[in-house]
């Protein structure tokens, strides 16, 4: 750590130079734990000042003269993006740049840049109040096989966040503690001794407890599945965590076919290997209650859950008549339905509410693999929100992305898998088995036509269970 008088003029300097662009203001603020603070930092306007960007870069190069030990460095999305780009620009370092969530098409990579297996790389941030942030992006690089131990960001806000960051084995170095901050603007007058004891006060008072955030703070992504089941409020979740521990798979079936006596060959072939068993069952030809009752008797047999994916999408009386009355009489025979969340959670209060099968859960489509979707983030955001409501009904969630990571009550069920990553003309999208697992997060991977239009579906179906498996149980050791 540089430790001249010269480095320290400059650092206050800088400092001083942060209050006059308003990115120190002082008031009433929330921060992101949400706690309230009498400071706040926008180091985000420091992109709209290119000579203040280049000295920040080189006072934080000069803090660490060790910096050309790492192989990469990585910015956490999204004020410190710049300063990471700058600092590698002048460095000559390479760096790496962490997505908050994965793409659906392209690479689809949470990591973007080049890197190698077993890199070390230097996490660089701006603000660290708990350390959360940065532990977000350990975690996805730790999933690429990145080393990270270290990070070093421009303020430390002294409420307890490199203690969490030690506790989780990553040192912290930090450009400028908070009081070292106050210190260099009631020296240059910017600040009154009043509003120096006010954060002073506030800094005593409102440490982040790093213990309790640790204890707290689940991931349903490093969690067998066992361990989830008394988190679920649902009774098919809970069954169907039981289900795949027991026989260790996460493979669901898409049994899109037409002809009744295919179905049923399907599922005896393929029912030791599946713990869903996935119908459109309006496409059926020769659909009748004796081939309900052969569904049925082959699902008990095997232990697998049958789930119409019917996506059901009107209004709630309408949708309660479909799930339970007509030719089909869903609610009699298929603990697990899909639905959308498009005309609100009526359609969820009537599925519930309909007569049928005691057991009874819901996988609500909160996203999906055909390109050119208008779903947006929005609409994500609400159906989560509107699932979780209904814990009791809802199963969990159709999605493409690491969603609700922090509710491992619920299951995210993924569609579009298949062995070759690519699609089907009509819009369809894939994704690899290894993908659709460590990358988007999914508990339930749905694959189709790669097993029902195999040689061998028996065959095809072992081949994606060992391979999704394995990928969950590297998913959950990391």
């Amino acid at each position: 750590m540089a430790s001249s008088k010269c480095y320290e003029d400059r650092l206050k300097a800088f400092a001083v130079e942060l209050y006059k662009i308003n990115a120190v203001k002082f008031g009433e603020y929330k921060t992101k734990v949400g706690l309230m603070t009498p400071v706040y930092c926008d180091l985000r306007v420091i992109v709209s000042y290119p000579k203040l960007m280049g000295v920040l870069a080189d006072l934080i190069i000069e803090s660490m003269p060790h910096m050309k030990d790492f192989d990469i460095v990585c910015g956490v999305p999204y004020t410190a993006l710049p300063i990471a780009t700058t600092i590698s620009y002048k460095v000559d370092l390479p760096m790496v740049m962490r997505r908050k969530e994965a793409k659906d098409y392209g690479t689809k990579k949470l990591i973007e840049g080049f890197y190698k297996d077993n890199d070390t790389c230097l996490i660089i941030e701006d603000v660290v109040t708990s350390g959360s942030s940065i532990l977000e992006t350990v975690k996805d690089l730790t999933a690429a096989n990145i080393q990270t131990t270290e990070a070093v960001v421009l303020l430390n806000r002294e409420q307890g966040g490199e203690k969490l960051l030690k506790d989780n084995g990553i040192k912290m170095h930090a450009l400028l503690t908070m009081t070292q901050l106050m210190k260099f603007l009631k020296e240059a007058d910017c600040v009154t001794d009043e509003t120096c004891q006010k954060v002073a006060d506030y800094l005593k008072a409102s440490q982040v407890d790093a213990s309790v955030l640790n204890k707290t703070k689940l991931d349903r992504l490093k969690m067998p599945y066992e361990e989830r089941i008394s988190h679920s409020s649902n009774a098919i979740a809970k069954r169907l965590f039981k289900i795949m521990s027991e026989k260790k798979t996460n493979l669901c079936i898409a049994a899109d076919l037409t002809d009744a006596a295919e179905i049923l060959n399907l599922a005896e072939a393929v029912g030791p290997h599946v713990c869903l068993f996935k119908t459109h069952i309006d496409i059926v030809e020769g659909f009748s209650e004796v081939f309900v009752k052969n569904l049925k008797s082959i699902a008990e047999k095997h232990n697998f859950v049958l789930f119409e994916d019917r996506k059901f999408a009107d209004i709630g009386k309408t949708c309660q008549l479909q799930y339970s009355k007509g030719v089909y009489g869903v609610s009699s025979w298929a603990p697990l339905v899909t639905a959308h969340s498009l005309t609100g959670s009526g359609v969820l209060e009537a599925l519930e509410q309909a007569e049928g099968l005691a057991e009874r859960g819901v996988f609500v489509l909160a996203e999906c693999s055909a390109k050119g979707s208008l779903i947006d983030d929005k609409y994500v955001k609400a159906t989560v929100a509107m699932g979780v409501e209904k814990k009791s009904l809802v199963t969990g969630f159709v999605c493409q992305s690491k969603l609700f990571v922090e509710q491992p009550g619920f299951v995210q069920l993924t569609p579009g898998v298949q062995l070759g990553s690519s699609g089907d003309g009509l819009g369809q999208q894939y994704n690899t088995p290894e993908a659709v697992m460590l990358e988007r997060g999914a508990d339930v991977a749905v694959v189709g036509r790669g097993i029902t239009k195999a040689s061998n579906p028996a065959a095809a179906a072992v081949e994606y269970k060992k391979l999704l498996w394995d990928s969950y149980l590297k998913r959950i050791s990391n």
